[in-house]
């Protein structure tokens, strides 16, 4: 097929059509891949990959070049080749030096609330980075603009394009380090301008670009290294960083993958003893020397990666918490949850007969089967004969299974705790909720013991309440109407770890001798246990305490009202006073006669208090009037995140600096704030200057705003929330975010490819459409959870397969309302409002993008599903003023 020079439909030379859509297609695919290469390098050098931000990011270029064209866009349609020209030059130079440039300024996430100048440099980062995105929206609006007439098939070339660059930077990330995967984006965009350029025979600016692309290329290898400057700044205060300036640290391991970029460290100075007890000191003859290497995923860690210990040296596991079940279960059938690095497989071999171990990670056990120092360093414990490697999520696995084990442990499957101080403020964590744990639960031999052991380094507690509210509630599910009294043990160390165990059926007398002997021995508190009495005397105290320790002494007499103090309890602390001496030794727990005011750690306490309202009734209530949110996590609300109450935001604005380990989740809140700014003032000033003069002809405005609202905003929550749900069957947070970004792109591309044949009956189709697409979301927001949970047991290239198919349908359908309306703006003529529109649509994107996590956490991500499909039925009657036809000009 081939155009003519006057043809309307390109105003090019005689070229094919093909080159033309393949150009658009591949400068699509750089914007996307470029999205997701930012969210790897903040991923690796800060605490999150700022998600969010980044889609806002590709979102506000849109909105604001939308806004910029809309005000002139008659100069921009008789100039738009040369502005897609300019824009193209510029983008590839743009996407090196902003990323440079953002390397070089000391950002660090984790001082972003108590240190003003860090939120000064996030704003020099988003402003960099938005550069590139503005330059490359700068070109598809020019595009748009000129091609509106068959805008359907130019969206398809975009949508298509955009997904095939999130499948491309998912293979590269093979081939890549993180510190040049910029060079992705940076390839697709020369791709596509050297089809761009040669589809206008314009041998120059194919001389031009190629030079500019050699340059960027140069710029990115060489520059860094002759200058002494960073490619990829990674955070002082990132585990990694702490390997690296080890005097004699050496990295004996490193690879690339899409499960992260793994690399181990040796040094004398490495000591992992995860929730070691301090008695070790005092009894073991000599501890273990050189005992662990460091494994890093992302910067993250360490994972310890255990020797191989002799048999005299292995007393040494007797003082770590995952020992627990093995006081009570002798020579048991084992399943270790996750191998980690490994740590609790060796525990698990040492003492029972058959371990059964999972790992999600395939970088993870292909760096233990095929490294020669690792497997030397660990005595090669995947090919120990006593060991059975599945290799796929363990939570998974128990889930879809008809063996029953004896053990089944789960511990420290999180290299520095469940919420990072700073860390990922909304990170999904499905190996820990109600669903997963009653899988554990369910795949126990009868008298089969759970042993969950995590990080316990917060105070005031927040995960650990969340984790006990959780498997309590799995417990119940399990057993509808049983008492739960005597099926739980748990103990902590301040501080450090706390090891909860379940055991099916309940424990004995002698197990509980076993227990009591053993944690005595080893100096930990005891929190629960088969007939442990909780004073009810504290819990007032507890609680106004910890209220009165962040909120102040005036938030415990608001939050308690008149209720007087429980008898025997001393008055709530002032918030100038301390709740307790944190160097004060823990009680034991056992002392339950006392009607003296608490002298163990109020944490202690706190968790004590904590298991008897959780076993015997009243949770709700201390949930309630606690200082932060315990909730339970399922499937459908899986964060270790959020603590901060909503109704409390307001309080914590002069306090942040109580907040440290929650900037990340008080972060979303402000994004989405300067989201919504954003997004009102792209609409506002359109309409405060050309509200009498633009859009003086152009009926049903506001509709028209509502219309392309609602598709910005359900469009892109239902692709950042089904990337969430989606971990649950492929496991990792990038192979979910890369499939599910291509097939939603990709088919909603057919979409707007197909809408063309319905246009001329868009009136009667389309409300049956956005029926259509509604009742999916709705439907995937009850039934998604189960049919993830059976996916995730697939072979991982049919889990791919079957991800793709679920995506398909409400993607496709999704395809068909952006590309009709646009078309339909372009046939009336209404250009101002085809520009306006598509800006509307980004900015309401950027909102969209920031509102997801705030309503996962909040209500849980079903909402946001049911959000998306909420707008897509608002947009029903808005839809109708797209055909509102042009009033006459006045005169």
């Amino acid at each position: 097929m081939t155009l003519s020079k006057s043809s309307p439909r390109t105003g090019a030379n005689e070229q094919p059509a093909l080159l033309f859509y393949l150009a658009v297609a591949m400068v699509s695919a750089a914007i996307i891949a470029l999205q997701i290469v930012i969210m790897r390098v903040f991923a690796v050098g800060s605490w999150a990959h700022f998600g969010s931000m980044v889609v806002s990011l590709a979102m506000m270029g849109f909105g604001l070049t939308s806004v910029v064209m809309c005000a002139a866009n008659a100069w921009f349609e008789r100039h738009w080749r040369g502005v897609a020209n300019v824009a193209l030059l510029l983008f590839g130079p743009l996407i090196i030096a902003s990323n440079l440039l953002a390397q070089q300024i000391p950002f660090n996430a984790i001082f972003l609330v108590s240190d003003p100048l860090q939120k000064w440099r996030l704003f020099a980062n988003f402003v960099l980075y938005l550069l590139p995105f503005l330059s490359g929206a700068f070109f598809l609006g020019a595009v748009f603009l000129r091609m509106k007439a068959i805008f359907g098939r130019v969206y398809f070339a975009d949508l298509a394009g955009a997904g095939v660059g999130g499948l491309v930077v998912l293979a590269t990330l093979y081939v890549f380090r993180p510190d040049d995967l910029i060079v992705v984006p940076l390839l697709l965009w020369l791709i596509g301008s050297l089809m761009w350029f040669a589809h206008q025979r314009s041998t120059k600016n194919l001389i031009g670009v190629t030079v500019v692309a050699l340059l960027c290329f140069a710029t990115q290898i060489f520059l860094p290294d002759y200058f002494g400057i960073s490619k990829l700044a990674v955070s002082d205060y990132k585990g990694v960083s702490y390997a690296r300036k080890f005097p004699d640290n050496q990295r004996i391991y490193e690879n690339a993958s899409p499960f992260g970029y793994l690399e181990v460290y040796s040094s004398s100075y490495l000591h992992f003893a995860p929730g070691l007890s301090d008695n070790a000191a005092f009894n073991l003859p000599e501890m273990p020397a050189n005992a662990y290497l460091g494994m890093y995923i992302d910067g993250e860690g360490p994972f310890g990666i255990m020797r191989n210990l002799s048999d005299a040296e292995s007393a040494y596991f007797r003082y770590l918490p995952m020992v627990y079940p093995y006081q009570i279960k002798s020579d048991p059938n084992t399943f270790v949850v996750q191998f980690g690095g490994g740590i609790s497989t060796e525990v698990a071999l040492r003492y029972s007969k058959h371990v059964t171990v999972a790992e999600s990670n395939p970088a993870i056990l292909a760096a233990f089967r095929n490294d020669k120092t690792l497997r030397e360093f660990s005595g090669d414990v995947l090919g120990n004969p006593k060991l059975t490697a599945i290799d796929y999520d363990g939570r998974l696995f128990l889930a879809n299974t008809d063996q029953r084990f004896d053990v089944i442990d789960l511990s420290l499957a999180d290299s520095a705790g469940l919420s990072n101080p700073g860390g990922f403020a909304i990170v999904e964590k499905y190996a820990y909720t109600r669903e997963a744990m009653t899988a554990y639960m369910r795949a126990l031999a009868p008298g089969g013991v759970l042993s969950v052991t995590l990080w316990n380094k917060e105070e005031p507690p927040k995960s650990i309440l969340k984790l006990y509210a959780t498997m309590a509630d799995a417990a119940r599910s399990l057993e509808p109407g049983a008492a739960i009294d005597d099926r739980f043990y748990a103990v902590s160390s301040y501080l450090s770890t706390t090891t909860v165990l379940y055991k099916r059926g309940g424990f004995s007398a002698e197990d509980m001798t076993k227990l009591h002997a053993h944690s005595h021995a080893m100096s930990f508190d005891e929190i629960t246990y088969p007939g442990f009495v909780y004073d009810t005397t504290q819990t007032t105290a507890t609680l106004d305490a910890y209220e009165a320790g962040i909120f102040g002494a005036d938030a415990t007499v608001k939050a308690a009202g008149p209720t007087e103090p429980d008898a025997g309890t001393t008055a709530s602390p002032s918030s100038a006073e301390p709740m307790a001496d944190p160097t004060a030794p823990p009680l034991d727990g056992t002392d339950t006669t006392s009607t003296a005011a608490p002298t163990q750690l109020p944490a202690t306490t706190l968790a004590q208090l904590a298991w008897s309202s959780l076993i015997h009734g009243g949770w709700d209530d201390i949930a309630h009037r606690y200082v932060f949110d315990a909730r339970p996590l399922t499937n459908n609300h899986p964060y270790f995140a959020a603590y901060v109450k909503p109704a409390d935001l307001t309080r914590v604005t002069d306090r942040l600096e109580l907040f440290q380990d929650e900037w990340g989740y008080l972060l979303v809140w402000a994004t989405f704030g300067i989201a919504l700014l954003a997004a009102i003032v792209l609409i506002a000033f359109p309409v405060a200057f050309g509200w009498r003069t633009i859009f003086s002809r152009y009926p049903g405005q506001f509709r028209t705003i509502l219309y392309f609202a609602c598709l910005g905003l359900g469009y892109i929550v239902v692709e950042v929330s089904l990337i969430a749900k989606f971990v649950l069957a492929l496991s990792n947070p990038t192979i979910s975010a890369s499939i599910l970004i291509t097939g939603m792109l990709v088919f909603s591309g057919l979409g707007s490819l197909v809408s063309e044949r319905y246009m001329e009956r868009a009136r009667t189709v389309m409300p049956r459409i956005f029926v259509a697409i509604a009742a999916l979301l709705i439907a995937y927001s009850f039934l998604l959870d189960p049919v993830l949970d059976r996916l995730g047991s697939l072979p991982y290239a049919l889990r791919l397969l079957f991800s793709f198919a679920l995506i398909a349908p409400p993607a496709f359908l999704m395809g068909f309302p952006m590309s009709i309306a646009m078309t339909w703006l372009g046939r009336l003529g209404k250009d101002a409002m085809f520009l306006w529109a598509w800006g509307i649509n980004g900015s309401f994107s950027v909102v969209g993008a920031a509102a997801v996590p705030i309503i996962a956490t909040s209500f849980g991500l079903a909402a946001c599903l049911q959000v998306s499909g909420g707008a897509y039925l608002l947009a029903i009657p808005a839809f109708f003023a797209i055909f509102l036809p042009l009033k006459k000009a006045a005169g």
